[in-house]
């Protein structure tokens, strides 16, 4: 996931409703099937399920659409159309790249932003040696 599918993630995932439609998938059971009016057998829940959920209403309501549609273009979720049918599911691999790019947020990976101690100017902020920022610390 690149930097800017990454933003659209964290941002979906900043909405309430979208983190609790999210949520609310993530309980669904990989091998659960949704049967339409013709028999016809889907994995995951219908988007009117989700809108059941979330909002209480039968049918899938504008707002709960549009948050549909946001957390699918942010690459977290799958909509599949079949027929009147959306089956909505969630696309696991997204989230372990977000998981994999917090985790290396949290661990500093990348650019380290301190400074080395012979660089310090004083009253600067400089680093411990575990990698902590501690200010005025030359």
């Amino acid at each position: 996931m690149n930097g800017e599918m990454n933003h659209k993630a964290y941002k979906a995932l900043g909405d309430p409703t979208r983190l609790r439609i999210v949520q609310f998938l993530s309980q669904m059971c990989c091998g659960r099937a949704v049967m339409n009016e013709s028999g016809g057998v889907y994995p995951g829940p219908t988007a009117s399920e989700v809108c059941c959920q979330i909002t209480g209403a039968e049918k899938i309501t504008s707002t709960i659409s549009h948050h549909l549609h946001e957390l699918e273009a942010a690459g977290l979720i799958a909509i599949e159309r079949r027929g009147k049918q959306m089956i909505c599911s969630l696309r696991s691999q997204a989230f372990e790249e977000v998981a994999l790019n917090l985790q290396s947020i949290a661990r500093g990976d990348g650019t380290n932003a301190c400074a080395e101690a012979s660089d310090c100017e004083p009253g600067g902020d400089c680093c411990t040696p575990t990698g902590e920022v501690e200010q005025a610390c030359c």
